[in-house]
């Protein structure tokens, strides 16, 4: 019978990009105890990436070596494994959307979970926990819009809405209209004056 390691190491060849692996998936394989040694001695062995306590990632072998995976893909799995909502940050959006030129420095996303650091190799990932209106209407234009307000602050949520609205499509406009129940009243009242000129 194949040992622990190997058997890993298998399940790891057959995983494409993004996925995740944590302890408590292993379990058939072995007790928890052998399943943490072995995560363990694969990421310093560099056959895992250990992303945050509990959590590890197969990195992706190239011609050039190896790298880490696509952190979207595997933020999108980790969402899923949490039960959270995890949306990329108020900075990138409103770089993304055109609303501003500053590239952010970090590499941040929101979730509704807890703050906490994730290690992609030498690349650090920052979740923030936030409040459930800035995480309203993940991976759609019109959260990606809110979220790009809020970052660039109550002064300029006026003249960047009138900026983003070439790209919003009428249903866009739609879940910003139902979003005014939860965003703040700096937000609310700009997207309600857009509305009604239409």
């Amino acid at each position: 019978m194949a040992s622990l390691k190997t058997r890993i190491l298998q399940l790891i060849s057959t995983m494409p990009e993004g996925t995740v692996l944590n302890p408590k998936a292993l379990l058939h394989l072995g007790n928890r105890a052998a399943v943490d040694q072995s995560l363990s001695r694969l990421a310093r062995s560099g056959n895992l990436m250990r992303v945050c306590q509990g959590v590890y990632v197969p990195p992706v072998k190239t011609r050039f070596g190896t790298r880490p995976p696509e952190i979207g893909k595997t933020i999108e799995t980790l969402s899923k494994m949490w039960s959270e909502t995890i949306v990329p940050s108020g900075g990138s959006m409103a770089n993304a959307l055109g609303l501003t030129t500053q590239i952010p420095i970090r590499q941040v996303y929101l979730t509704s979970g807890p703050s906490r650091n994730l290690k992609f190799g030498e690349m650090s990932v920052e979740l923030v926990h936030a409040p459930k209106w800035q995480l309203v209407s993940p991976n759609r234009l019109s959260g990606d819009v809110v979220r790009a307000l809020a970052w660039m602050g109550p002064q300029e949520v006026e003249h960047c809405l009138s900026k983003a609205r070439s790209r919003l499509t009428q249903e866009d406009i739609d879940e910003l209209a139902e979003a005014r129940a939860i965003v703040p009243e700096w937000i609310a009242k700009p997207v309600s004056e857009m509305i009604s000129v239409g």
